[in-house]
């Protein structure tokens, strides 16, 4: 297992300071953003890390960060940063629940908020290839109109992706829906 890293909760974020254990938990499994770098082309960087609440909590929940608060370096639960979480992300608990899902099964995850959806997925990691998946995590529950697929599937086809709908089941079980287009 990995060494334990510190983590500081600022704001929404968590900042690993040190540069260098910065870079080692990227290096893990492309966590994090490092700071003013948009697109890192190394592991190798000079500058913090910043996590988002999401990762920061699926790392602390692995046992591989610490995360505290303040000058006194408060520990900071799992359950707190889970309540902050919730204020952010509309639905926390299902998107959650399928990031877990999506990084136990070795896929790396990164936000997909420019794509119009929940989650850009990786098997190799940005830098390294084209995210070839695009998630939205959806209810069972709820309806999803011809329109809305016609418009995610346009978009991931556009930029060469494919269109997932995650489905969260009540007994602990995730329905992915592919969509795979074709030309008539």
């Amino acid at each position: 297992m990995p060494r334990k890293f510190e983590a500081e909760l600022v704001g929404n974020y968590l900042i690993v300071w040190e540069p260098e254990k910065g870079s080692e938990l990227y290096r893990l499994g492309f966590y994090g953003k490092p700071l003013g770098i948009a697109k890192p082309k190394t592991a190798d960087f000079d500058v913090p890390l910043i996590l988002d609440l999401m990762e920061g909590l699926y790392l602390k929940e692995k046992g591989i960060i610490e995360v505290y608060v303040g000058k006194d370096k408060r520990k900071v639960t799992s359950e707190e940063l889970k309540s902050k979480a919730r204020v952010i992300y509309e639905d926390f608990d299902l998107k959650y629940f399928v990031y877990r899902d999506l990084r136990d099964n070795n896929l790396i995850v990164t936000p997909g908020i420019k794509f119009g959806c929940d989650f850009a997925v990786y098997k190799q990691g940005p830098g390294l290839e084209h995210a070839p998946y695009l998630v939205s995590v959806k209810r069972a529950e709820d309806e999803i109109s011809a329109d809305e697929i016609v418009k995610a599937g346009r978009l991931a086809t556009t930029v060469r992706k494919r269109f997932i709908i995650a489905v969260p089941r009540s007994e602990g079980k995730i329905d992915y829906l592919i969509f795979r287009w074709f030309k008539a």
